[in-house]
């Protein structure tokens, strides 16, 4: 669904949105300085299918195996502590959590780890997997269990060799799943939309996004127009992560925020790249 342009600074420009979760937050954000957006949810965070895995981490966790944890998400820490007050155990939790060297990836999961009261032992200099392991690095992991948040889709083998490689255990939880949101028939649209030329910016918020698009490419039959769109379209990403998964499907990252990695940094990179023109 397609919102019209108003006045401000973005005024005349079309811009793919295809974040999900705070979609229209997002949204508002842009058309708030004129922009038009082409609302297309890719991918939306749900809950495990079996949370037996994932309940028997937690009670590892609560009974003291792990000696750190190392959170890469936000949203993993709240599924886990979402799961931990339905079994009763969220207190025990909170508690474990803080006798631990936790080390966060970016500011999601500082943010997350705050409204329990607490806060990271370490933050990675990087918001990435290189980040986290340049952390590990100042640290003696000889003969310690780390417990590892990951996320969907990514099974993170380079984090947990460097644990391994460190001298330490790790032991790794999965707390949520990805879900395709949007009809692929929406999909299809966007992706024609870009190749067309008549799209100014996508605006990715998480590599599962730019994987969305690329998967739906490559099974309809759409893979020349999809790069064709990576083209012509000017392609914005609020982190090096997402950045990265930009890259993987062939596309360049012309905006980007310098440091502070939220939607309303990454609108006003896109801002300042167009008063800059």
């Amino acid at each position: 669904m397609a919102e019209r342009a108003g006045t401000g600074d973005l005024a005349g420009r079309r811009i793919l949105v295809p974040e999900s979760r705070e979609l229209d937050l997002f949204s508002r954000m842009l058309e708030g300085h004129g922009a038009e957006t082409l609302r297309c949810p890719m991918v939306s965070m749900e809950d495990v299918d079996d949370p037996a895995p994932v309940e028997a981490w937690l009670r590892r966790l609560i009974d003291g195996r792990f000696d750190d944890l190392i959170l890469l998400t936000g949203e993993g820490l709240r599924r886990l502590t979402a799961l931990a007050r339905n079994l009763g155990i969220d207190a025990a939790m909170v508690e474990a959590l803080g006798r631990l060297r936790t080390i966060t990836r970016g500011p999601k999961p500082v943010r997350a780890l705050r409204e329990l009261g607490l806060s990271p032992f370490l933050t990675a200099p990087a918001p990435t997997t290189d980040g986290v392991i340049e952390a590990l690095k100042t640290l003696d992991l000889t003969g310690r269990t780390v417990g590892v948040q990951l996320y969907p889709d990514n099974p993170n083998e380079p984090l947990l060799n460097a644990i391994t490689a460190a001298g330490a255990t790790a032991d790794a939880v999965v707390p949520y799943r990805y879900a395709n949101d949007a009809e692929t028939g929406r999909v299809e649209a966007a992706i024609r939309e870009m190749a067309a030329g008549r799209i100014d910016f996508v605006a990715f918020t998480s590599s599962p996004q730019v994987r969305r698009l690329r998967d739906v490419a490559r099974d309809h039959g759409l893979e020349a127009e999809f790069q064709a769109g990576l083209a012509r379209t000017r392609i914005a990403a609020v982190g090096p992560v997402v950045a990265e998964a930009v890259e993987a499907v062939g596309g360049r990252v012309e905006i980007s925020p310098e440091s502070v990695f939220h939607m309303k940094p990454l609108v006003n990179a896109i801002r300042e790249r167009l008063h800059a023109e």
